[in-house]
C-alpha cells in the first residue's frame, strides 16, 4: 500500500480508502457484522489506514462497527477514522441536521460515542445544505480541533465556489484549513475535472473520490 499526505498536511494516508457505508444491514442490504469485519482486517492486512465512515451510515451501527473493530484489533492510533454530519436522523427537530454550528456540536459527540474513541482524525462536512455560511462551519470546526476533539476538517460534497471561499476564510482568519474535499469521480463521473483538480491544486486541499465504481455500474453488475 502506498501512502500520501493528506491535502497539505503531516497526515499520511493509504491511497485507498475503505468506504463503510455497507457496514450493517439496517437498511436491507449491506455487510453483518462478520462480513464487515473481515473486510476491515483483509484492508488492514493489505496496508490501508484510511476509513471513511459518517453518523447516519446504517442508522450508526456503521461507526459502532468501526469503532468495535479498531478497539479489538488495538489499532487506533495506526488507523485514520473519517466521520461526517450534515443529516437528520430526527425528524421534526430541524436543529439534528444541517451544518449550523448547533448541529455540528450535537453530531460530534454522538460520533465519538459510537466509534469509542476521543477524537477523530478526519471531521467532515458530508453535504452542503444550501444555508448555513461558510463562516458558521469552518468557525464551528476549527473550534474543535482547537478543543482536541479533531484533528483535520474536510468537506465534501459541496459547490467548489463555497469551498474556494471556506478555505479562503480559513487561511485570512487563521482557523484549521480543509484538508481534502470529498466527491463523487469515477469513469461515468468526470465533473470534478473542471473546476475542483485546479480548486485543490491553488487552494492546497487534497481530494477524495466516492463511487469510484459508479454504483456497480463499472463492476458489470
Amino acid at each position: 500500500m502506498d501512502y500520501y499526505t493528506l491535502g497539505n498536511t503531516g497526515l499520511k494516508v493509504s491511497r485507498l480508502a475503505l468506504g463503510t457505508m455497507t457496514f450493517g444491514d439496517d437498511w436491507g442490504w449491506g455487510a453483518d457484522e462478520a462480513n464487515a469485519r473481515q473486510i476491515f482486517d483483509a484492508y488492514l492486512e493489505a496496508g490501508g489506514n484510511f476509513i471513511d465512515t459518517a453518523d447516519l451510515y446504517t442508522n450508526g451501527n456503521s461507526e459502532r462497527m468501526v469503532g468495535k473493530f479498531v478497539a479489538e484489533t488495538n489499532s487506533r492510533d495506526r488507523v485514520i477514522i473519517t466521520t461526517k454530519f450534515s443529516y437528520n436522523a430526527e425528524p421534526g427537530n430541524p436543529n439534528a441536521g444541517g451544518n449550523g454550528r448547533k448541529n455540528i456540536l450535537r453530531a460530534v459527540e454522538g460520533s465519538l460515542q459510537r466509534l469509542g474513541t476521543d477524537y477523530i482524525d478526519v471531521y467532515m462536512l458530508h453535504t452542503w445544505d444550501q444555508v448555513t455560511p461558510a463562516e458558521e462551519v469552518m468557525r464551528t470546526l476549527d473550534d474543535l480541533v482547537r478543543s482536541g476533539k479533531v484533528r483535520y476538517v474536510a468537506l465534501s460534497d459541496a459547490p467548489a465556489w463555497y469551498v474556494a471561499q471556506a478555505q479562503t476564510l480559513a487561511t485570512e482568519r487563521h482557523w484549521e484549513p480543509i484538508s481534502t474535499v470529498q466527491l463523487e469521480y469515477s469513469l461515468a463521473e468526470r465533473n470534478i475535472e473542471f473546476e475542483y483538480t485546479a480548486l485543490a491544486k491553488h487552494l492546497g486541499t487534497g481530494l477524495m473520490v466516492w463511487s469510484p465504481l459508479a454504483s456497480g455500474l463499472l463492476s458489470g453488475k
